[in-house]
This record gives C-alpha cells, sequence and structure tokens, in this order.
C-alpha cells in the first residue's frame, strides 16, 4: 500500500499490520570562531525532536473482494521533520523550532491483470501540519529579541500507482510512481497573511527481487525525486532596521537513490533482511546548509528480522543507522549590534540517526 500498491495482489485472505517506530538524531551544531560573538556561544543542543528522540507509527488493513482484487487502507507518516533548538542558540534568528509533518491516509486498489502482471493505485491524503518559531533581533538590548510565530494546517492530494511483473516465481520487477502533493499553508501576520507553499517532492522508484534457493534472496532499487520542487521557506527578518522581507527560498536540487539488500531464512519461522542505500544530496551547496535542514546525502545500513509466529500471524523488527557526514554552514548578515542576524558559521559534525522499528501482522 504504502510502497508498491500493486504488491497488495500478492498478500493471503484479509490482513492487518499495525507498527511502531522511535528514531534518535545525532544532529548537533558546532559553533566556528567567525560566528558574530553578539550570537552567544549557545549550540542549541540535540537539533531533531526532544533530546535527539522522536516517535512514528502507522497501521494497514488489507481486504480480498476476489482472488484477483485486493482493497486496502493505510495510515503513515510519510514526511517530517521536528527541530527543536534552544530559543537562544546562536541561529536563533534562522530558527527556533520548527515542525513539517505529513501524515497520509491512503486507501488503496490493487488488481491482478494476469498471472504475471498487477496493477495498483492508492489515493494519497496528506494532512500536513506547519508551526515555526524564530527569534527577532531587537536593536535595543533591554528589550531582548522578540519572537514571530507561525502556524497552519492543511490538506494536500496526490496519488500512488505501481505496477509487478513476475518473470518467474522466483523474480518479480516493480515499478512505482507517487504524484508531487502540494502543501498550501497559510499564517497570519499582523493584518495581512504570509502564504507557504511547501511541495512534497514526487517520487520514482524501480525495484528488483529474486529468490536464489531456498535460504538466499536478492534485492534492488533505483530511484529519483524532485526535491527541485520542495520550495522549503526560510522565515525571518535579516535587518531589522528595514524589515523590507521576511522570507526566502532555499533552492535545493533532484536526488537519486541507489540500494541493495538481501534475505535470509535462518530456519523455518526465521527470515533475516539487511541492506544499505545511498540518496544524493538535494541541497546546492553543501557548505551553505541552512539550520532549518541540516541533512544532505545519506548512506544508510539497515537489518531486520521477521518470526512466523503460526499460519496467520506474524512480527518483526529492524534498526537503521544513516550517517549524513559533516555539513558546514556559512551564512552571513548584517551585524548583530545593527539589527541583522550576523554571522553563523559552524558545522553539523559526523551526523547520523538510529532508526527502531517493530510491526505485527495478522491474517484473518
Amino acid at each position: 500500500m504504502f510502497t508498491n500498491p500493486a504488491g497488495m495482489t500478492r498478500l493471503d485472505g484479509n490482513q492487518f499490520l499495525g507498527a511502531g517506530q522511535l528514531f534518535w538524531s545525532n544532529t548537533k551544531f558546532s559553533i566556528d570562531s567567525a560566528t558574530s560573538p553578539g550570537l552567544g556561544s549557545n549550540n542549541g543542543g540535540y537539533a531533531v525532536g526532544h533530546q535527539g528522540w522522536f516517535p512514528g507509527g502507522s497501521a494497514f488493513a488489507s481486504y480480498t473482494v476476489s482472488p484477483d482484487v485486493k482493497l486496502g487502507f493505510a495510515l503513515a507518516g510519510n514526511v517530517g521533520g521536528v527541530l527543536n533548538y534552544t530559543n537562544d542558540w546562536v541561529g536563533r534568528y534562522y530558527v527556533q523550532q520548527t515542525w513539517i509533518i505529513g501524515m497520509s491516509l491512503l486507501p488503496t486498489v490493487a488488481w491482478k491483470v494476469s498471472d504475471k502482471l498487477s496493477l495498483g493505485a492508492s489515493l494519497n491524503a496528506m494532512y500536513g501540519i506547519y508551526k515555526t518559531n524564530v527569534a527577532i533581533n531587537n536593536v535595543d538590548p533591554l528589550f531582548g529579541d522578540g519572537r514571530l510565530k507561525l502556524k497552519d494546517e492543511t490538506w494536500g492530494w496526490g496519488a500512488n500507482l505501481g505496477l509487478l511483473y513476475e518473470f518467474s516465481p522466483a523474480t518479480r520487477f516493480g515499478l512505482t510512481w507517487s504524484s508531487q502533493v502540494n502543501l498550501n499553508f497559510n499564517a497570519g501576520l499582523l493584518n495581512s497573511s504570509l502564504a507557504i507553499g511547501i511541495k512534497i517532492p514526487q517520487t520514482a522508484m524501480a525495484s528488483l527481487f529474486t529468490q536464489v534457493d531456498d535460504r538466499w534472496a536478492l534485492l534492488g532499487s533505483y530511484g529519483w525525486q524532485q526535491w527541485s520542487k520542495f520550495g522549503q521557506i526560510q522565515i525571518g527578518i535579516d535587518d531589522t532596521t528595514n524589515p523590507t522581507s521576511i522570507t526566502a527560498n532555499i533552492p535545493f536540487k533532484n536526488t537519486w537513490h541507489f540500494a541493495g539488500g538481501a534475505q535470509y531464512r535462518v530456519s523455518d519461522p526465521w527470515l533475516l533482511n539487511f541492506g544499505i542505500a545511498y540518496d544524493s544530496g538535494f541541497q546546492q551547496n553543501s557548505s551553505q546548509i541552512s539550520p532549518l535542514l541540516p541533512t544532505n546525502t545519506a548512506w544508510r545500513f539497515g537489518i531486520g528480522g521477521q518470526q512466523q509466529l503460526s499460519k496467520t500471524s506474524n512480527w518483526g523488527f529492524s534498526a537503521e543507522y544513516l550517517y549524513g557526514g559533516t555539513l558546514k554552514t556559512d551564512l552571513h548578515s548584517k551585524p548583530v549590534a545593527l539589527g541583522g542576524r550576523g554571522d553563523l558559521v559552524g558545522s553539523y559534525n559526523n551526523t547520523g540517526v538510529l532508526f527502531f522499528g517493530a510491526y505485527y501482522n495478522g491474517t484473518f
């Protein structure tokens, strides 16, 4: 339902799957000596979630209409990012806290056209939540910083299409396409409103699975995402003595994805999964990373296992490490004493994220 809706035709009977996720992000800003002294010395702590931790969850259900037609419904977190710097950190004039969360409701249908070909489609009804806080420099230090708060919720709509072709009982090929979803947020600002348009990128993916023997299977995927349309907006006032503009688009570029993995049947009830993936960088300049999005290229290393509990139920777990490398920030503005943001120079060293997940799957 979530990755390739055509794959629903391979599910037996009626099924339900519930999953929980938890991740911890090692994302901290290291202040360079070139940062304006007037910004202080607070590095903001762990930038993601609460002390680096953030939870998630998802649920899926499928229903067999006939041997060739399946209906499904999914609830899943599609995209998201939660940044939570301390309020007085050195980059507070760019961001203090921000939430961008997209929860998707996915009614899905799949049709087995022939013994080899299956097609699937789902409607992606995405509920978006946007919230951001940014400090505003007050030229008179007696009054301290001001703060700009923006918050809105909206719906966006898209579609996912999938194809599954089985060359043989041991080898199958998949193609998927997910459309762009527009989340058009509007936030009140004094006597006017501020439009904040975020476009969730469209994605295309090709994948291959082959069962080598009774114990081993090999998997691979190749994909593309149109991040150049993402349109993330950086909010704040660059010069409080002449606040003519408070928003700026952050430019992005399209990305490529490569992955390879394997499955190993340890015993009759246990199946082991492991793999590696690479995603190219979506930010244009690796030395100009915005504190609003401290991420770029990513290597992922994953492992998981599944145990068959009975003929009608199984459970599984997974763990993944994402290595994002060192990201540099080199942003300049008017001096703090003159109402500007100052110079924010530093790096996010050896960024990484640990993901943990567990699920239960039952057939009824």
